[in-house]
């Protein structure tokens, strides 16, 4: 108030008469207000008075204006046509009552109406809406005259031919629109004077046409044709303000349609289909209509606010320039005040002349003014005597004490500067004021805690918030501070079905989201959530997401966990500060480890929680229980504590401390939990984790990825071909791309070799690859096609013609020329062709042919370390200890016989057996399933 940012208006505003108050444009722009709605629109056809365009005048000359609120026809004052659109009159027919005539419309329109006037209408004068301006018109509704110069035609900027016929029905009192260009136009509104004496259009506030008897008996007497009007009076405007009518009944707009018709008024009537906005408080359609109201002028800061959003970290960015960016930038004059009952009374006494006014900002003020009041004898006391200013104890505003609510507030008389009663103005403060308002009255600023930051760091709401909360925050500390009221904001974008539709409960796609937490768990939903998609995105929500999230990652965090916990227990290790002997895949896993630190730090600042989790996912998953647990095992078992097994045990505690504590931003609950029983401390005191950049080693990192990936393509290659792990292969083959790939491999061969098992795995350089492998080069489409366009076929041939040492070019640069053309690697799609007796796969950088030949001795090892597999199997079911000897008698079968004759040695030594016998005929076999066939085997502790 006091920077002249507060002030009274009468203005076209959204208005809910099943509310009964105005709204703010911040309020109509929350998720759903604005809704498609059939409806039933109107072309009514004014008649032209007097027109001289030098055609004959032999016909009458309608103008033809759309509209898709017919019941705002009794209102029209004026016409509006566009100064540089392009008009003409043609020759037709009423297409309803046949009646020859003349119509006028924009050239650009005629298209549109070609079923009520022809392909090509015989065109009788062409000219500008320049042209039309000041031309008269008979009133289309004479049910009540308007005060002044009405029923012209007025020209107004922002006519368009887009929709209707490029001339627009001016309805001053129900559009903001066209009270402006009537106003300009000096043209009056269809304006009523109640018994109250106040002006109010046709419409009154409860959405019906004004009754007679509500109206001034002079207006009456003077303005309204009573028998033409009397039997639209009291009728509502939209079907949902009636409580008796539904969407089945006949509508106000069409009883006016059906009325024109019949004048030879209506041009044409349809169903269309047009959002309208809603009341988000009632879900019934709003009006335009003017209402004194106070507003904030808002547009007074809008470049402050607009130069402050920019320094303002958005996520996703697009949201603060683009939605919120663009909102600023089209900002109007925030509608503040609000005629309810129960809310933030406005603190505004004014005198009745509305001349003289006080705006309260404390309770200390208003009893400074209560006080002059009794003196001036309008009050005769202070109706809060027990307050006590200046005592902000609770019991000090305990509503007993005081209570600044209507009504009592309203009860308040204060004295004017000269001398005059000030009643407060009755209206209340948008509740979106009290929100935006939240930094200064959570610290009861500026009685208390003036020091206490106001600014958030972060702030999170729902994308629907843009033009809500966040605008408000935004708007009040701009006029009050001049300062941001937060430095970071995520908006959350909508939780959708997982086929990606709304949830409803009528469509019977909502997901009960406790039931949810109840089956799944707080953090597996909470985790599932921030990984599926950036908060901003809206998410798919998918329960057996959730539910591959709970086993995946919680599941095998847990078994991790609990991996380490049984060995740990056993050996009744601690954490003393001794980490042993870190072997090289110790040494890998904690590089990995703080390159996470480093990864997931950087993300949380950004406010990417998304990136975050799915680095600890993919983390858990991938490298610390698939890889390094794995890979590690036999180092916790059995044995005394040597410095071996203290490195392991120390590198996974490391780990999984460090893990809960990356992860408890998004899993609280879990996090804690794990870091509880590694430490009997909460994670959430502990301090955030810092990368040591000394354990960090990128080399090995890069070759222990590669390992990773090449055992990977193996293991899919195997797949391919059908055949398990424990069938030995031959040989696998990996053409390294360069030197510096050649190296990282070679580090990692022996691992890859007992990962994959193959008897031989051969990496070289792919000049020297004993296996030549064919690559087949094709163009991408969708991507090229955009680059080239005519030149994408003759481009196509030329990159199909490409040589085998063209497309090795092409890969080990990154970039070819073909046809003056630069290529680049999203380009073409390289794909290598398999050979006979091998099968190749491509992934990045990495090409690998597998030897899927199978000799007689591969395939009797194959078949040994199946019969391994179920001896070491019934050996568990057995009971017998693990270090048990054991005699094995063995049923001769042909599919088995050469296998154990050649492997009789190896097998024995892997399942610790003394003697390994092949027999006719095995007294009170076991039976081993070797897939297709059944082995009798007797197997007794020796």
């Amino acid at each position: 108030y006091e920077n002249g940012y507060l002030y009274k208006g009468y203005t076209i505003q959204p208005y809910s008469p099943a509310a009964g108050t105005g709204l703010s444009s911040h309020e109509l722009n929350q998720p759903g207000c604005y809704r498609d709605v059939k409806d039933t629109t109107c072309t009514a056809q004014f008649r032209i008075k007097n027109y001289e365009l030098g055609i004959k005048n032999d016909s009458p000359l309608y103008a033809l204006a759309w509209t898709t609120t017919p019941w705002t026809l009794p209102s029209n004052t004026a016409l509006c046509v566009g100064p540089k659109i392009d008009y003409v009159v043609v020759r037709g027919e009423n297409p309803y009552t046949k009646i020859p005539a003349l119509y006028l419309l924009a050239e650009a329109c005629l298209h549109t109406y070609t079923k009520e006037l022809g392909e090509a209408p015989e065109i009788l004068w062409r000219g500008k809406g320049t042209d039309l301006v000041g031309m008269e018109y008979e009133q289309l509704i004479p049910w009540a005259k308007p005060d002044g110069d009405a029923f012209r035609i007025i020209a107004g900027d922002y006519v368009t031919t887009e929709e209707g016929t490029g001339i627009v029905h001016i309805a001053p009192t129900f559009g903001a629109d066209d009270a402006f260009v009537a106003k300009k136009a000096n043209i009056p509104g269809m304006v009523f004077m109640t018994k109250k004496g106040e002006q109010r259009p046709m419409v009154d506030m409860t959405g019906k046409f004004f009754l007679l008897e509500d109206m001034d008996e002079a207006f009456v007497a003077k303005h309204i044709d009573v028998e033409a009007y009397k039997p639209w009076a009291g009728r509502f405007v939209k079907n949902a303000y009636d409580p008796n009518l539904t969407e089945k009944d006949e509508t106000l707009d069409i009883s006016i349609c059906i009325m024109l018709k019949a004048e030879n008024k209506a041009f044409r009537i349809e169903k269309h289909v047009h959002t309208y906005p809603h009341c988000w408080r009632t879900d019934k359609p709003v009006l335009y209509y003017p209402l004194d109201s106070w507003f904030i002028r808002s547009t007074k800061a809008r470049e402050e606010m607009i130069r402050l959003n920019n320094t303002i970290h958005w996520q996703p960015e697009s949201t603060g320039t683009g939605r919120f960016g663009k909102w600023l930038e089209n900002l109007n004059d925030w509608n503040l005040s609000r005629s309810r009952y129960w809310g933030t009374p406005l603190p505004i006494w004014r005198t009745e002349d509305g001349q003289e006014e006080i705006c309260i900002g404390s309770i200390k003020e208003l009893f400074e003014e209560i006080d002059k009041s009794i003196a001036a004898g309008f009050m005769k006391e202070n109706p809060y005597p027990k307050h006590v200013v200046g005592d902000y104890s609770k019991a000090n505003y305990d509503p007993s004490v005081i209570d600044l609510h209507r009504p009592y507030v309203d009860g308040i008389i204060l004295c004017s500067p000269s001398g005059k009663p000030m009643k407060r103005e009755l209206d209340l403060i948008d509740v979106w004021f009290d929100s935006g308002a939240m930094p200064y009255a959570q610290n009861h600023y500026p009685f208390e805690n003036q020091d206490a930051p106001r600014t958030a760091d972060f702030i999170c709401e729902g994308v629907d918030q843009t033009r809500g909360w966040f605008f408000t925050l935004h708007a009040i500390h701009t006029m009050i501070e001049d300062k941001v009221a937060y430095k970071n904001v995520i908006s959350n974008g909508l939780v959708l079905d997982k086929n990606g539709n709304k949830m409803s409960k009528r469509l019977g796609n909502a997901v009960d989201p406790f039931a949810t937490l109840d089956k799944y768990g707080a953090d597996p939903v909470r985790w599932y959530m921030l990984t599926n998609s950036s908060p901003w995105d809206n998410l798919k929500f998918d329960p057996e997401g959730v539910d591959e999230v709970r086993r995946k990652f919680f599941g095998t965090l847990y078994n991790t966990y609990g991996f380490f916990a049984l060995y740990a227990n056993v050996d009744s290790w601690q954490p003393n500060g001794d980490q042993g002997v870190l072997t090289e895949i110790d040494k890998w896993i904690l590089s990995r480890l703080n390159s996470l630190i480093q990864e997931v730090t950087a993300d949380y600042e950004a406010y990417e929680p998304t990136k975050a989790g799915r680095a600890v996912s993919d983390f858990v998953q991938d490298d610390l229980s698939n890889w390094y647990v794995r890979l590690n095992r036999k180092r916790f078992w059995g044995g005394e504590m040597n410095a071996d097994k203290q490195a392991a045990y120390t590198t996974l505690y490391t780990c999984l401390k460090t893990v809960a504590q990356l992860m408890a931003p998004n899993a609280p609950f879990f996090a804690d939990r794990l870091y509880r029983d590694l430490t009997d401390e909460t994670v959430h005191l502990s301090n955030w984790p810092k990368a040591d950049e000394a354990l960090i080693n990128k080399d090995l990192e890069r070759s222990m990825y590669l390992a990773q990936q090449a055992t990977s393509m193996i293991l899919s290659l195997r797949k391919r071909a059908e055949k398990n792990v424990r069938q030995p292969l031959q040989k696998a083959v990996i053409p390294a791309p360069d030197k510096e790939t050649l190296q990282a491999l070679l580090h990692v061969q022996d691992l890859i070799k007992s990962e994959v098992n193959v008897k031989e795995l051969v990496i070289t350089t792919a000049e020297n690859s004993e296996v030549k492998l064919v690559k087949k080069i094709k163009p991408n489409f969708k991507v090229l096609g955009k680059k080239v366009g005519g030149k994408m076929k003759e481009l196509a041939a030329a990159i199909s013609k490409m040589t085998q040492d063209e497309i090795a070019q092409f890969e080990a640069a990154g970039m070819f020329r073909l046809l003056d053309i630069d290529l680049v690697a999203e380009d073409v799609d390289i794909i290598t062709e398999d050979m006979p007796g091998w099968l190749v796969a491509n992934n990045g950088i990495l090409t690998i042919a597998l030897d899927i030949e199978l000799n007689d001795a591969l395939i009797e090892e194959g078949i040994a370390r199946e019969l391994i597999n179920r001896i070491q199997n019934l050996r568990k079911t057995s009971g017998l200890e693990i270090t048990d000897r054991i005699a094995i008698e063995i049923e001769r079968r042909d599919e088995i016989a050469a296998a154990v004759e050649h492997c009789r040695d190896y097998i024995a030594s892997q399942v610790l057996a003394t003697s390994l016998t092949l027999v006719d005929k095995v007294a009170e076999p076991q039976v081993l399933d070797m897939d297709g066939y059944m082995v009798n085997i007797s197997i007794k502790k020796a």
